[in-house]
């Protein structure tokens, strides 16, 4: 499913190229691995003060995402070959450095991808048994690697199709990647103010 991490970063890759969309990527799949690792090292544990804090954890990324997304909304359209700070020479992943830790920050406090990977880790841990470090260093291997894999292929698909977007397009794109995040943070923080006020 579309969650606002995966909205955040196929706008990135669509406004700043492959190695925008792959930055933010990297910053999606760290933060991945650390949820993985702290599910794979102590499941019961870690998962139980995940629930006992659900409610702080949701709202500190309802938060994020409406700040990033109104951010976004008003962002400027760009779509350019090569960017002002690169004095012409060709992109690559340093350009894009800052776009590691803000989809790091998006990843680790969404509360969806924090309990969806517990949820998954405890339910593996009912047939497979985490032994060792090397066990647990080898499932968050294998979820970073899936993750990184996944954005390589969709930033490369997205990057071969992205300058025939115009500059209002690119807007529009802008302005529904906002509102989408903007939606995704206002959801959260009102899921825990009906559960407040009893309502749900």
């Amino acid at each position: 499913p579309v969650g606002p991490v995966n909205v955040l970063c196929i706008q990135r890759a669509i406004e700043r190229g492959f190695w925008g969309g792959i930055a933010a990527g990297l910053g999606a799949m760290l933060g991945d691995g650390l949820i993985a690792l702290c599910a794979a090292m102590g499941v019961g544990a870690i998962s139980g003060a995940v629930q006992d804090h659900r409610m702080t954890i949701q709202v500190l990324g309802g938060i994020v995402l409406f700040l990033f997304g109104m951010k976004l909304y008003f962002a400027p359209p760009r779509v350019v070959p090569v960017t002002p700070v690169t004095d012409g020479r060709a992109e690559t992943l340093r350009d894009f450095v800052w776009d590691i830790p803000q989809t790091f920050l998006l990843t680790i406090t969404n509360p969806g991808a924090v309990l969806g990977l517990f949820a998954i880790f405890g339910g593996v841990s009912t047939f497979v048994e985490v032994k060792s470090y090397a066990d647990a260093l080898t499932i968050v291997a294998a979820v970073m690697g899936g993750s990184l894999a996944w954005w390589v292929g969709l930033s490369h698909l997205i990057a071969r199709f992205r300058h025939r977007l115009s500059l209002s397009r690119l807007q529009l794109v802008n302005q529904i990647a906002g509102l989408l995040l903007v939606g995704f943070g206002v959801l959260l923080i009102g899921e825990v103010v009906a559960k407040r006020v009893g309502v749900l």
